[in-house]
């Protein structure tokens, strides 16, 4: 903050909230100062503050959460609020500039951002220990895998086991897409039905420690499709590829662009439209987007999802996902289910 010359910070987003403090409720908001953090919220969470963060300074609102913001600035007699602009609506954004006069809002600089882009150890060991829920629910999952079994039935399956291990819930809504339906990337779950031949996409998560895990797996009943194994192969390849290619100093648009060549020697450059991977960590989806789109450098320390795919309308489609972390000279490969094409059949 000082680097930048913000003076007092107004954290809404609740995920920044939990990094910078450790507190885990909703509809509050923290005000960060050179001398002090000030939590803004309502007696739901009264004992919650207490319990997480008894050190910050309590505002308990009666009244509108951007009313009382503008109290405490009134009572601080801050000049300026530096405020997170996609922590906020439009309609936020309209409220509490009026409820804060004087004090002038001003965006603020994506502290956040650079803070949590790379982990510490702390949070690959959270990482961790999503990836393993996840892990060790889709292995029981599949030894209850039976012919017709639905799309929405197995997502259920997961998440169910998921929570069985310890997980606060899954990191995303569960993608199962058999056979066709796994053309497109984000299918929805639905009565699809598994058959003796089909080939499943399963893309899932789990969150522990409000940290998660992402990860894709296919996997064949009792016999590969000809046409899908031919792609898998061609998608394993490229992952591989691309996963040799993550190091720091790497650009995200050429390690994307690893995978992106392996597919298009083999022909389907037009059936991988979407970017390499993203950034994991207390949210699915953070910075640094690993995509043709940035220039920017990987880092060590942090973890991205390496997740190549091939979609064939009407057939079909192919994704592998693993969570990856940077390290100096390098990277490590944090998930590990097996993805070799044989390894991949699941028979009875």
């Amino acid at each position: 903050m000082a680097g930048q010359g913000v003076s007092a910070f107004l954290v809404t987003r609740r995920t920044d909230a939990f990094y910078l403090t450790g507190f885990t409720s909703e509809d509050s908001a923290i005000l960060v100062l050179p001398r002090a953090v000030h939590v803004i919220s309502d007696a739901r969470f009264e004992e919650t503050i207490s319990d997480e963060i008894p050190w910050a300074r309590k505002h308990l609102r009666k009244n509108l959460l951007a009313d009382e913001i503008g109290k405490v600035c009134r009572s601080l007699d801050l000049k300026e609020l530096y405020v997170q602009p996609s922590g906020l609506t439009v309609s936020d954004h309209a409220a509490l500039r009026k409820a804060v006069r004087p004090t002038k809002l001003v965006a603020a600089p994506a502290i956040c951002k650079s803070l949590r882009i790379c982990k510490d150890e702390t949070e690959i060991k959270a990482l961790g220990r999503a990836i393993r829920v996840a892990q060790k629910a889709f292995q029981a999952v599949c030894s209850q895998l039976r012919v017709g079994m639905t799309e929405r039935e197995l997502a259920a399956r997961i998440e169910y086991e998921m929570r069985l291990l310890g997980a606060e819930g899954a990191s995303f809504d569960t993608i199962v897409a058999i056979d066709a339906n796994a053309s497109h990337p984000h299918a929805h779950a639905g009565s699809r039905r598994i058959r003796s031949g089909s080939s499943v996409l399963i893309d899932w998560g789990a969150v522990v420690g409000w940290y998660r895990s992402d990860l894709t797996r296919c996997i064949f009943v009792n016999k590969i499709p000809p046409r899908i194994g031919k792609v898998y192969d061609v998608v394993l390849e490229a992952q591989l590829a691309a996963i040799r290619a993550v190091k720091p100093g790497a650009r995200m648009c050429d390690v994307d662009d690893v995978a992106r060549g392996v597919i298009r020697k083999a022909g389907f450059g037009d059936r991988f439209g979407h970017g390499l991977g993203h950034g994991l960590g207390l949210e699915v989806h953070e910075p640094p987007s690993l995509s043709w789109r940035s220039a920017e450098k990987l880092a060590a320390g942090m973890v991205v999802t390496v997740e190549p795919g091939i979609y064939l309308p009407g057939v079909g489609g192919v994704r592998i996902e693993d969570d990856v972390l940077v390290v100096p000279g390098g990277c490590r490969v944090l998930s590990h289910l097996p993805k070799q094409l044989g390894r991949s059949v699941v028979r009875f």
